[in-house]
């Protein structure tokens, strides 16, 4: 005979509430990364460009952190897989790169990778 472990009401809000925090902090980066994008573009024609493309590195930077810590804990409290842990951990491996590549002036892979990154977001974001 099995018994049916069903899972208290407070789990069950702790886990909404964790899932609800991993699209908030999917959602922020995928905005930051269009934000970049467009700073880009910034970059090519506007004497601010450069000040904000580099804020806006940072803020995506940290975006892309949020989303492994929100990944971290709707893994904990949800008790789910933790492959959505892997996914932010790669994106913050890919941010990484793309700020290592930025400060050394290589566009010919920093912009492919910015557009390989948003696209990988808005896969994430739609997944979830």
């Amino acid at each position: 005979m099995t018994t049916e472990v069903k899972p208290t009401a407070a789990a069950t809000v702790n886990a909404r509430r964790s899932s609800s925090f991993l699209q908030i902090a999917i959602a922020l980066q995928t905005l930051t990364i269009f934000l970049q994008a467009v700073s880009a573009g910034l970059l090519l024609t506007a004497s601010y460009g450069e000040t904000l493309h580099s804020v806006g590195a940072r803020v995506m930077y940290g975006a892309s952190m949020l989303y492994v810590l929100a990944a971290v804990l709707a893994w904990k409290r949800g008790g789910g897989s933790p492959r959505p842990i892997w996914h932010a951990s790669g994106f913050l491996v890919l941010a990484s790169v793309q700020v290592v590549l930025g400060i050394a002036h290589v566009p010919s892979v920093h912009l492919p990778l910015g557009v390989l990154m948003f696209g990988l977001s808005v896969l994430a974001l739609a997944r979830r």
